[in-house]
């Protein structure tokens, strides 16, 4: 038989909820200062994820959260492709606007120059005859310009192709929009890689000037930030409530991916939930651990290397939930994992039905798209969490600003997540 939470109790934590963590001028603020310049986007280039880490640090400490770890840091390190000075792009003499008709690949390799555009007849992916003709080709102080569609084939020509293919200026993937989408690399590509919107293409293009500054490094240290807070009848079992904090950071000085949506609206979740739970009236039954993770969009690292160095054993975590995405929810809510875990699945349905908090929920299945991945793979039960509906601003784009998010539902995802650990 599935649990109703009692009318009475679920009157409280609302109340409770309404007065002590809902000052969404206090969220909006908090989105502000993790989307905010001065901290270059959450990423790589100028210690971004490293500012953030402090301001976090300094939240925690704030609403009183314990430590496994000095100053609540597991540190790790990952190889990251870091761009935070040069990114130009001009065609026929026309300055384009980066991040606006173009932006640089995430494993751009560095260099500067000008070339001849050489339109790459993609038949030399497919016919032997017309790819012997490609080896003949001189390419050096040429752009080879390619089609996003053929741009993972092209990197994927076999070996007596690279040194051809290596000897290029730049390389211009076009991309037919209707936006550019930036990314993370964990590798840099021996030539420079930009991605110009189709738009932005002129029809005769002929001469291409580039500078892109990029450097690999191999063994960058990040840190995720874990804290928590002692349960008053289980202490050594664990509800765990995650979201990564880091973004897309800076490509050139200039332009940087705010990242407000993805995902400083999760971790703003992530912190007003832990100020509630840090009330005495609301100290749960387990005990109930915060974690902020690095790495996400360089592939899941932080969470990765977090569930290879647990600072407790996995296996007292009861339950995980992972926010990201937390901006809208006119439409509802998706869990992943939602099939995975039917039983809890069911709980949470009915828990949102009897209690109205959204239009609805929709399951998905197994899903290595955020951090909950890795801990549902080493059998943690596990729930990712991301809003439905609205205009969900720019995702992975320099406009994914604080200024465009709804916040719709925020309130009632806290509230239908608040009501489930209080099912455990």
């Amino acid at each position: 038989m599935q649990k109703r939470l009692p009318f009475f109790s679920f009157l409280l934590l609302l109340c409770n909820l309404t007065a002590q963590a809902q000052d969404m001028a206090r969220v909006r603020q908090t989105i502000t200062d993790l989307a905010a310049p001065a901290l270059h986007g959450r990423g790589y280039a100028f210690k971004g994820d490293s500012l953030a880490a402090n301001y976090l640090q300094s939240q925690y400490a704030a609403i009183g959260l314990r430590s496994f770890t000095p100053n609540y840091r597991q540190n790790f390190t990952l190889p990251v492709n870091i761009l935070d000075n040069r990114l130009q792009l001009e065609i026929d003499g026309k300055a384009l606007v980066p991040g606006v008709d173009f932006i640089a690949h995430g494993s751009t390799g560095a260099g500067a120059g000008e070339g001849k555009v050489y339109d790459i007849d993609t038949l030399i992916l497919k016919d032997i005859d017309v790819a012997q003709q490609f080896l003949t080709n001189n390419l050096r102080n040429k752009v080879l310009v390619v089609h996003q569609r053929h741009f993972r084939e092209l990197l994927a020509l076999p070996e007596p192709f690279q040194p051809q293919l290596r000897s290029v200026a730049a390389v211009l993937v076009r991309n037919p929009g209707p936006k550019l989408m930036g990314t993370i690399g964990r590798e840099q590509l021996p030539f420079p890689v930009l991605e110009i919107l189709e738009k932005a293409w002129p029809a005769k293009a002929k001469k291409i000037k580039f500078a892109v500054d990029a450097r690999l490094e191999p063994a960058y240290q990040s840190q995720n930030l874990v804290g928590y807070l002692p349960g008053k009848v289980k202490p050594d079992s664990f509800v765990v409530v995650t979201a990564h904090y880091d973004h897309l950071g800076h490509q050139g000085k200039d332009l940087y991916f705010p990242g407000a949506h993805d995902n400083a609206s999760g971790t703003a979740m992530l912190l007003e939930l832990a100020r509630w739970y840090a009330q005495p009236q609301n100290t749960p039954d387990y005990s109930i651990a915060f974690m902020a993770f690095a790495g996400e969009e360089a592939g899941l690292v932080g969470s990765r290397y977090y569930t290879e160095h647990p600072l407790f054993p996995l296996a007292n975590i009861k339950f995980l939930l992972n926010l990201d995405l937390m901006s809208t929810g006119e439409e509802g809510l998706m869990v992943v994992n939602g099939s995975v875990f039917s039983e809890q699945f069911a709980v949470l349905q009915q828990l949102n039905q009897q209690h109205k908090f959204l239009p609805q929920l929709k399951s998905r299945g197994k899903a290595a798209n955020s951090d909950h991945y890795f801990f549902s793979e080493k059998g943690v039960p596990s729930f990712f969490f991301y809003t439905l509906g609205g205009t969900t601003t720019e995702y992975h784009h320099p406009q994914d600003k604080p200024d465009t998010l709804p916040l719709t539902k925020f309130k009632e995802v806290m509230a239908l997540i608040q009501a489930f650990v209080m099912t455990l």
